[in-house]
């Protein structure tokens, strides 16, 4: 049987003319044609204008000291900050105290048997080892330390992300009202904050929890938000018609149908918090952040991973324990259940009881077995051989020449000789075609803000780097992301290899990258692929996978093929989740442009390093803020407006 394919119809130029978005840029040339001779007459061409920028040296230099002349008498700090301050430090020295009465013994007997309790023997068995690993590494005190402060401040984020999630997702308007917030939250550089922080509640565990929760918090509001929103319309509707209140359709439609984006939102909080460890050691959190952080400044790569493994080991124990547990949520409780609760608590109880009367609380220092020595040796055969001189592929130190000579100065240079006010042109077009006027003005608005704050060229530079690294994140990403989400066997290959790129510190694999891509750049870029590469694809794997399967089965009925599917019909459906694989990219990517500033990245980076190490509020906050602009602007031109994402769906 013959089958006759009709050829698409040629789009002339009256149809083009009548496209929705050639209209707007139809409008956006004319007003550019009116105001840019203005703007030029003016203020000229070329960078911003000096004449437009604001000092905001003075104000902020008065704001920091009234800080801390006021700290130990004005009224709110006395009776508001001084109360937070004191909450925080008794509930992170209660778990710890907690974990060090029950001894290294009964902690690894209660994670093990927690993990059977909650997912079987196999679970129960590598929560043991991860915790035995620790010890063996010679981090069991500092293990802790870390475990009682993520403990608190995980606990802290996932209430207050779940709290603005569930209002964003039950309402329009806090949504609208909460997006900003969040995006700021998320976006503003750790060592931006830490600053003010810090001033505020001064060094110690309180500043390093509250920085904790600000960092960890967005995702789990984020993902909450977008659970209670993707619902099933039918679901809520058959539940609706039934009589029932809006607090039981929460209860028993909303929230169980949100499982999955709450579990998630639960994993990228764990895995944000703890990868805060070692930024919350500069501002004195101590555990095995600080570990890191003091053999890191003196270039112990290995002493460094000594202590950056057991983090990765608590974030794939607390990942994998709060996954089985939600799971379980909803499912019928299994005979004898709470006997068996019991029992496992007993059984926790005589271990920890016999450690104590037997005196072996502590780890023994017999057990401890060292591997910074065989770490550092290995990193220096790969400087010594990889970086340079290898055959025909050349070395790394090529690549990382190659990719700034090509990539990132080019893209650099061209963004700094565009005139000031074509930047401003672009970023409106591209803003206002896939979204409204609003998200167009909100767009140029964070754009101006920048050259207002006097950090234009500095700006242009770090969003180079910031767009060189989104989009290899972008296409390495959804590409890993789509090819696990079609096959069960690489799903589960990939989840561990994620965890660990996930949840090791920035700062353990900077060292690393330098060695092998030398000081520059290009390494700042490469560090932030690796730490924002995972979330995309644990976020893209997800929403294919959620992919309605009736949609899948009627789509192979007509003879679809399988890249047929994929294209025409789990892409379209999946796309909220891509648009926040895009969207946590780039706070991701941002996250690291900080760090990067470290290691010769430069830009807004370097700034904000150099405002915490000086205590320079000004030129900390300063750059900060314009980077939290770069997102805000960046997540507008990529995100389309609610409206407009339902019609093209």
């Amino acid at each position: 049987m013959a089958t006759i394919t009709a050829n698409p119809p040629r789009v002339g130029l009256p149809a083009l003319l009548k496209h929705r978005a050639v209209h707007k840029l139809l409008l956006l040339a004319v007003a550019a044609a009116i105001l840019v001779p203005l703007a030029n007459a003016r203020w000229a061409s070329g960078t911003w204008p000096s004449a437009l920028t604001v000092d905001f040296s003075e104000p902020l230099a008065k704001a920091s000291d009234w800080i801390i002349d006021n700290r130990d008498s004005h009224p709110l700090f006395l009776y508001f900050f001084g109360h937070v301050s004191n909450v925080v430090v008794i509930a992170v020295r209660a778990v710890y105290l907690t974990l060090l009465a029950v001894g290294w013994a009964g902690v690894t007997a209660l994670g093990a048997l927690v993990a059977w309790r909650v997912a079987g023997v196999k679970l129960a068995l590598g929560t043991a080892v991860g915790f035995l690993a620790c010890g063996l590494l010679g981090m069991w005190v500092p293990t802790m330390q870390t475990l009682a402060l993520m403990v608190v401040a995980v606990l802290a984020s996932v209430v207050v992300g779940a709290v603005l999630g569930l209002a964003a997702g039950l309402s329009d308007r806090m949504d609208r009202m909460l997006r900003p917030v969040l995006d700021t939250m998320q976006v503003l550089p750790a060592f931006a904050y830490l600053l003010p922080v810090v001033l505020v509640f001064g060094i110690g565990v309180p500043a390093a929890v509250l920085a904790t929760v600000i960092y960890a918090a967005p995702p789990m509001a984020r993902l909450t938000s977008l659970g209670l929103r993707g619902a099933d319309k039918g679901v809520l509707e058959a539940v609706e018609s039934l009589g029932s209140t809006a607090r039981q359709r929460l209860l028993t439609a909303r929230i169980p149908l949100a499982r999955k984006e709450l579990l998630l939102g639960l994993n990228q909080t764990i895995m944000m918090a703890l990868s805060m460890a070692v930024i919350a050691a500069v501002i004195g959190a101590g555990g095995l952040g600080d570990r890191v952080y003091q053999a890191l400044a003196s270039v112990d790569v290995g002493a460094a991973l000594a202590a950056g493994i057991p983090i990765v080991l608590l974030a794939v124990v607390l990942d994998r324990v709060t996954g089985a547990a939600g799971e379980k949520l909803g499912a019928e409780p299994e005979p004898h259940s709470g006997r068996g609760w019991l029992f496992a608590l007993a059984g926790v109880v005589v271990v920890a009881v016999a450690g104590r009367l037997a005196g072996r609380l502590d780890w023994p220092e017999s057990w401890i077995v060292g591997i910074a020595e065989p770490v550092n040796r290995a990193v220096d055969w790969m400087t010594a051989h990889l970086y340079s001189g290898v055959p025909v592929v050349g070395g790394t130190a090529d690549w990382a020449g190659h990719f700034t000579t090509w990539v990132l100065d080019p893209m650099r240079d061209g963004l700094q000789a565009l005139p000031w006010w074509s930047v401003l042109l672009i970023v409106a077009a591209l803003a206002w075609v896939i979204g409204t006027w609003r998200t167009a003005l909100t767009a140029v608005l964070a754009m101006a803000t920048i050259g207002v704050l006097g950090v234009w060229k500095p700006s242009l530079d770090t969003l180079s780097q910031v767009l060189a690294a989104v989009a290899v994140t972008l296409v390495v990403g959804f590409a890993v992301g789509i090819a696990a989400a079609r096959s069960d066997r690489l799903e589960r290959a990939l989840r561990p290899v994620l965890d660990v790129f996930q949840t090791m510190p920035q700062f353990v694999y900077l060292i690393p990258v330098v060695a092998l891509f030398g000081v520059g750049r290009a390494p700042a870029v490469a560090a932030a692929i690796v730490y924002a590469l995972p979330a995309v694809v644990r976020i893209t794997t997800q929403g294919l996978r959620q992919v309605d399967p009736a949609a899948l089965e009627s789509s192979s009925s007509l003879g679809a093929t399988s890249w047929q599917q994929l294209r025409q019909v789990q892409l379209p459906l999946a796309r909220p989740a891509l648009l926040l694989a895009v969207n946590q990219g780039l706070v991701l990517v941002l996250a690291v442009v900080v760090i990067g500033g470290l290691v010769g990245g430069g830009a807004l980076g370097y700034d904000v390093v150099f405002g915490l190490a000086q205590g320079d509020l000004a030129t900390g906050l300063v750059a900060g803020a314009a980077i939290v602009c770069l997102g805000l602007m960046l997540d507008r031109v990529t995100q389309p407006t609610e409206r407009r994402a339902k019609k093209g769906a």
